[in-house]
């Protein structure tokens, strides 16, 4: 007995040796990896006679410097920074590199690799997309009069994608002959787009091509006339309407309309009834629109209502009529009508008024029916009104918190609407309801391959309140049985700019934090527009702090009613929600252990005074001109790049793309560097600088999900999961 005791006493001894060594070892691996430290060039910005000291400016480049055949100095350098920043990320999470494996293959097995959109039919043709096993893009097809004909393939996405690290396809459209498509390809991920044509009788492509474009085409009834928009090569503003015949060099296009104001871009679209072709110019507050008729495409554009301040509204069009859906005298707006003879704003008569409670989002024409899309507090009903009698009603919807929307519904004729639907625990769903005997078929509900039961999960809304009394609701999905005792891992998204609404809504993806454990909470904060139209004016401009101290009020009420506490709440937000996750942290850094930055919107008020850098003129009815003293300054007071200060950060994952056009890639570089220079804690701080994408990021449907499985790992890795 003695013998075996000494024996366990030995055994015991070794292990615990064993075990310090290891953690000698592994506190020397974490040592040796040393974060890059950014060199700094101080450089002075002054506005207002303020001067601001930017360490780092010198990260920007020009895109004559990024498209250079050969590195300048200053490119060299940039280069071997986000390179460096790369291999930090990669040193620090090696330990996760079995995890994102795993991650990525559960998410991908999740997902149905062979599988065909729902077919809608246009001019005598039914229109779907399809995927194959193991190809990374899809193809897109039609057959001719019934489902049961030959299957045309119109483009092939995984051949065309062969050979570039980015592809992407926008803006199909098929002439009213059915014989040619039009689509835009994007190589680069600046999301600019050259325009090709291919004769799907013969499966040639005609040598008309369109460059620079935003992606589409607007096709004129006669085949051989098409309307597009291009970009200005420097801001990429979408800024010129040109009209191109087919068969001409685009150096022969005649460029139809220009938009000369710098805060406003233009579109051009052809009505669903196919009978006008419509130029739109648009800026945060204002619109505009002009129309042709589709027949005669070389005729004058005819003027629907000038522009005029804080007037918004937009134009669908019904036998003699143009519908207008419009903010005149009506903050949450109402729907108008004009005959298309006289069509100025005061000839407009109201089809659909203004109600305080009710934001109408969008409607839908149909020849028996008008279809409604409005939002009640805070969430979309679909409202089907006859044109003929009083017998209205709403689609009903089961689930607390859900998303719901029309789909394409391109036939006048019918009295079928076809409509999108999904919550927190329903997979997409796309649907028919016949609006007169009230039918509903399901077309088709995404499949989770390996089974997905809604009942397994809860969902909910609360709400929290805010500092000023303000009730913010939220949308919450969990496991059901989890314990409201303070430890559950939450992870708490929010967007809040532009009056853009994250809608709640299903994510196979999201189950793989959801199995493990997660509450994953949207906090739908001001800014966005889920409580109508005050909703989104108290959260922008000179009231934009609304927005911070929302989701931080939002955090707390996690906190309070015990789903979580700092040591497990995680932060989550991109581009303008970026701007949220970055304002935050400089506010209340102690209420989250850990922040996913996804392109972050950073460096606000030296983008938005730099007038050269794409969609800043577009901004400043969001966030208001700096040039303007007091913008400035409210800018500069939120502005995360300009707050950074001496204090401890939560573990922070970056993300950006070397190509970004929206939020160019220095911001977050160089809002990394200045935080790494700044914190006082020893917490993770990463940025994943994919040097092949833009604001997007990954193209590919599975090449996406790498991107996905180091956020998921990221997390778990905060949280001590390791499977």
């Amino acid at each position: 007995m003695n013998s075996l005791w000494k024996y366990l006493c030995i055994a015991t001894l070794l292990i615990a040796c064993n075990q310090n060594q290891e953690s000698i070892t592994a506190d020397k691996k974490m040592e040796e990896i040393t974060p890059p430290l950014a060199k700094k060039i101080p450089k002075e910005l002054t506005a207002h006679g303020d001067v601001r000291v930017d360490d780092y400016f010198w990260m920007r480049l020009s895109d004559e410097q990024k498209n250079a055949e050969k590195s300048d100095e200053q490119t060299q350098d940039v280069l071997d920074y986000l390179n460096a920043e790369n291999s930090y990320k990669e040193s620090v999470m090696k330990d996760t590199e079995n995890l994102q494996d795993k991650l990525f293959t559960e998410m991908k097995g999740r997902i149905k690799e062979q599988d065909e959109s729902v077919p809608y039919k246009s001019n005598g043709y039914h229109y779907y997309v399809r995927t194959e096993e193991g190809a990374e893009y899809a193809i897109y097809c039609r057959k001719e009069g019934t489902l049961e004909s030959t299957e045309e393939i119109m483009l092939d996405g995984p051949k065309l994608a062969e050979g570039h690290d980015y592809y992407s396809i926008a803006g199909r459209s098929v002439s009213p002959s059915n014989e040619v498509v039009a689509y835009g390809e994007d190589t680069v991920s600046r999301r600019v787009y050259t325009v090709h044509f291919k004769n799907l009788k013969t499966g040639d492509y005609l040598s008309d091509k369109l460059e620079g474009t935003t992606g589409g085409v607007t096709w004129a009834n006669d085949n051989k006339t098409v309307f597009y928009t291009k970009k200005d090569e420097v801001t990429l503003r979408s800024n010129r309407i040109y009209k191109h015949k087919i068969g001409t060099p685009q150096s022969e296009d005649a460029l139809v309309y220009e938009e000369k104001d710098e805060t406003f871009g233009t579109f051009v679209y052809k009505t669903k009834s196919r009978a006008y072709i419509i130029i739109g110019s648009y800026s945060t507050l204002s619109n505009e629109y002009t129309f042709v008729d589709a027949n005669t495409p070389d005729a004058e554009f005819t003027m629907i209502q000038p522009r005029t301040e804080k007037l918004e509204y937009s134009v669908a069009h019904y036998k003699e009529h143009f519908y207008i859906l419009t903010n005149h005298e009506a903050k949450n707006f109402r729907l108008m009508k004009a005959e298309v003879a006289n069509c100025g704003l005061e000839s407009w008569e109201e089809v659909i008024p203004h109600r305080e409670n009710v934001m109408l989002e969008g409607v839908e024409l149909f020849s028996n029916f008008l279809v409604l899309d409005e939002r009640e507090n805070g969430l979309t009903n679909l409202r089907i009104k006859p044109w003929e009698g009083d017998a209205e009603y709403y689609l009903p919807f089961k689930d607390a918190a859900y998303s719901a929307g029309t789909g394409a519904n391109l036939d006048f004729d019918t009295d079928w609407l076809r409509y999108g639907y999904t919550s927190m625990t329903t997979p997409s769903s796309t649907l028919e309801w016949n609006m007169k005997t009230k039918e509903q078929k399901l077309l088709k509900q995404s499949e989770v391959v390996g089974g997905h039961n809604p009942e397994d999960y809860e969902s909910k809304r609360v709400y929290a309140t805010a500092k000023d009394g303000t009730k913010v609701p939220m949308s919450m999905v969990y496991k059901k049985g989890i314990e409201l005792n303070g430890e559950n891992p939450t992870l708490l998204y929010a967007y809040g700019s532009y009056g853009a609404n994250i809608d709640p809504g299903f994510s196979s993806l999201r189950l793989t934090l959801l199995n493990r454990g997660f509450v994953f909470a949207i906090a739908h904060i001001r800014g966005g527009q889920v409580l109508g139209r005050d909703w989104y004016e108290n959260g922008k401009m000179l009231k934009k702090i609304n927005t911070f101290t929302d989701y931080i009020d939002c955090a707390k009420f996690l906190m309070d009613e015990k789903y979580t506490n700092p040591e497990h709440l995680y932060a989550q937000g991109g581009s303008a929600g970026g701007l949220l996750m970055g304002a935050v942290i400089n506010m209340q850094p102690d209420y989250f252990n850990g922040v996913l930055a996804a392109v972050p919107f950073v460096d606000v008020v030296s983008t938005m005074l730099d007038e050269t850098i794409p969609l800043t003129t577009g901004e400043f009815d969001e966030w208001g001109n700096p040039k303007v003293k007091e913008y400035y300054h409210y800018m500069k007071s939120y502005s995360p790049y300009d707050n950074v200060k001496k204090q401890a950060y939560p573990n922070m994952l970056i993300t950006t793309g070397y190509w970004d056009s929206q939020v160019q890639y220095w911001e977050p570089a160089k809002w990394l560097a200045k935080l790494r220079e700044y914190k006082t804690d020893e917490n993770i701080l990463i940025m994943d600088c994919n040097m092949e994408t833009g604001h997007g990021g990954a193209s590919g449907r599975f090449a996406a999900l790498k991107e996905y499985a180091l956020e998921y790992a990221f997390l778990l890795k905060l949280e001590g999961i390791t499977e």
